[in-house]
């Protein structure tokens, strides 16, 4: 197994949604034992501690139910810059925080694999799409719109601009149940991988991701993981506010994170929409920990049993 360098960054985003918790998820982590459970695997873990967003002004968009406008886009300024850096030394591991947050940490790390003259390609694992704009998002959620913002579509100014926008080409996205009709549309008019359930039900979750993961290391890709709570079944991870019956099971998740370890070609994580608040004795942090750590190398062999009677 590969030595890793990782640094820990907490990003308690919880301005992505009107639902309140998010701000408890990096904390959760670190309680749950994450730095423990990579250290043990024998990984150097620094813990940089929890971001805050900048101070930002923005003028008044024309979608007056937008959620926290400015708190959102200092997320994305601080998270972008905090991205870029930390991935010039190690493997940043963004421990989220809602999954607006996303908009911050994949185009920092856009910006990092131009840098070095590598294309940058994300995995999504999430119920949802997230391929709102600004301008589309009915509900005003940015949670919903990181995707559609990191690989520029129109419509998010007061945003910065992303540089270095994400081909659509080099996303897959598995696990989706719980897409919107903008979405649907917008999606049709763009080659990105999707994966919904019915097509893991039919074929199982290795060969799309089998297939994605052959075009990354093809390309010398660098690859983002962005892995959701609603990626997995609420029976087996309650402690999401966006819960859509018929996710993946502990089973499919954790192969999916031993296929990324085997394919050698992960450089970032976020762990995204935890709510302890919703949790049941810890099970959800404890499950998104153990994920992290067959990432990270530990086998189906030495996963530790969980007690939750």
């Amino acid at each position: 197994m590969k030595h890793q360098n990782i640094h820990l960054i907490g990003a308690p985003v919880d301005c992505g949604k009107r639902s309140r918790g998010c701000l408890m998820g990096p904390d959760a982590y670190r309680t749950a034992g994450l730095i423990e459970a990579l250290t043990d695997l024998g990984h150097t873990v620094t813990d940089l501690g929890n971001l805050a967003p900048a101070t930002v002004q923005a003028s008044d968009h024309a979608n007056d139910t937008l959620y926290k406008l400015e708190e959102n886009i200092g997320w994305t300024q601080t998270l972008s810059a905090a991205a870029k850096e930390a991935a010039s030394t190690a493997m940043p591991i963004f421990l989220g925080g809602d999954h607006a947050l996303a908009a911050g940490t994949v185009s920092g790390m856009s910006a990092h694999a131009a840098a070095t003259g590598r294309p940058l390609f994300v995995l999504w694992l999430d119920a949802h799409s997230d391929f709102h704009t600004l301008a589309t998002t009915t509900s005003g959620n940015i949670h919903g719109t990181p995707v559609g913002y990191f690989t520029g579509r129109p419509g998010f100014a007061p945003f910065p601009t992303v540089a270095h926008p994400v081909p659509p080409e080099n996303i897959c996205m598995i696990g989706l149940r719980s897409v919107d009709p903008a979405e649907v549309a917008a999606l049709s008019q763009v080659p990105m991988h999707l994966v919904d359930m019915r097509h893991i039900d039919e074929t199982g979750i290795s060969k799309p991701l089998t297939t994605f993961l052959n075009r990354v290391k093809a390309a010398n890709g660098m690859l983002h993981v962005s892995l959701d709570v609603d990626f997995l079944d609420p029976s087996v991870a309650p402690a999401v506010g966006t819960t859509v019956p018929g996710g993946a099971n502990a089973r499919e998740a954790h192969l999916v994170m031993e296929m990324l370890h085997d394919a050698g070609c992960v450089c970032s994580l976020d762990l995204v929409e935890l709510n302890p608040f919703l949790d049941e004795r810890g099970r959800t942090a404890s499950l998104m920990v153990d994920l992290t750590a067959s990432l990270l190398g530990r086998s189906v062999f030495d996963r530790p049993t969980h007690r939750y009677t």
